[in-house]
């Protein structure tokens, strides 16, 4: 699938993830993001965020029992422990119980979709799709995020050697052999991988840019960033200047994105190689674009059933629109196509041949418009 696509259906499933607090809703999406994760699942990239669902099914049990113990309010008591206890003491309560469980799901259901979305997408792809004036930032991102699927595999090839020469893990004390060459192999590769980028004149540039130039669109950029916080504190104070505010942000908002345009048009450079865009991605997007904006409209129309109180009168069974749950349901897609292509290739988890690092003059017939290639 199209990096941009993937781009679209993390948005779209993190957002009522990180805002919604209704289990039902928070159910759904993450048996769509789980679904998804299965069928990536089956690869070597997939199989390397296995570690991650388990902390955060961790995360879950603990925040479970601590909400249980530490409140103590609620009409549905399960059992009481001892009042002299500090904390602890008092009645342990069903609603205690589902508001923690609440919690730790919402926080499990973030930990998977970015799982999916990692598992899914081709890092890579991802990062020659980021804008022109971003390169720099989005390598660094890119190395921070394969940095963990690169550990997991490096953890288990050195678990699998210390097993072959009879080492066992059975406790903590039994773990130096694994995290003594496992650090030694992370700051190998992150040796390798800085003498690869300075090869490669990554952060070098060959045409000279005017310094005022720079400065200018610095100081712009401030401005703008300047106009955004300027209008939404009239938006937070002064109620009724709410005109002045929204043409304060809209217009520095507009500015900014201009600004950068520019900035990025400095930054030449030239894709080797194109993700086609197929009716499967456009698929992907509009479903995705669905659910968001069923969600956001949700938000914006205060709709009771995205919040969920098990302490209130309302009692401990949520409220549920069918239609959201729907579009939260559009989320599954991805998982309908597979990850294999038609030659059954799994999707590369190494940079392509022929990129590399640093801006390099354009050619002097004008043919092309030089190549800047930030791949790490």
């Amino acid at each position: 699938m199209h990096p941009k696509a993937w781009v679209m259906w993390l948005l779209a499933a993190v957002v009522p993830a990180f805002t919604v607090r209704n289990p039902l809703y928070l159910i759904l999406v993450l048996g769509a993001a789980w679904v998804v994760y299965l069928t990536l699942g089956r690869t070597t990239v997939g199989a390397s965020w296995g570690s991650f669902v388990k902390v955060g099914l961790f995360f879950l049990a603990v925040s479970l029992v601590f909400n249980m113990i530490s409140t103590h309010v609620g009409q549905h008591v399960l059992f009481r422990l001892p009042a002299a206890w500090p904390i602890v003491g008092g009645a342990i309560t069903l609603e205690a119980a589902v508001a923690g469980l609440v919690n730790g799901l919402a926080l499990l259901t973030i930990l998977i979709v970015f799982a999916t979305f990692n598992a899914g997408v081709d890092h890579y792809q991802l990062l020659r799709s980021i804008p022109a004036f971003l390169f720099q930032v989005g390598v660094v991102l890119s190395i921070a995020v394969t940095f963990v699927p690169h550990m997991v595999w490096s953890a288990q090839e050195i678990r699998q050697v210390q097993r072959i020469r009879g080492h066992r893990f059975r406790g903590v004390r039994d773990l130096l052999p694994l995290v003594l060459p496992l650090l030694a192999n992370s700051l190998e590769r992150a040796v390798q991988l800085a003498e690869a980028m300075e090869a490669r004149g990554f952060g070098s540039v060959a045409d000279s840019v005017p310094r005022r130039r720079v400065l200018g669109l610095q100081i712009g950029l401030v401005g703008a960033l300047l106009a955004v916080l300027g209008g939404l504190s009239i938006l937070s104070f002064f109620s009724g200047d709410g005109w002045w505010g929204w043409a304060m942000v809209v217009g520095g908002a507009i500015g900014a994105l201009m600004i950068l345009g520019a900035w990025g048009r400095l930054s030449r450079r030239t894709n080797y190689r194109r993700v086609p865009w197929t009716w499967r991605d456009t698929a992907v997007v509009a479903t995705s674009a669905g659910a968001l904006a069923a969600v956001v409209l949700a938000q914006l129309a205060r709709v009771e059933a995205l919040t969920y109180n098990p302490f209130s009168p309302h009692g401990l069974w949520p409220a549920f629109d069918a239609r959201l749950g729907m579009a939260l349901l559009g989320l599954a897609l991805p998982a309908l196509r597979g990850l294999t292509g038609p030659q059954g290739e799994e999707p590369s988890t190494g940079p392509a041949v022929g990129s590399g690092f640093g801006h390099w003059p354009s050619p002097p017939d004008g043919g092309g418009s030089g190549t800047t290639e930030d791949i790490a």
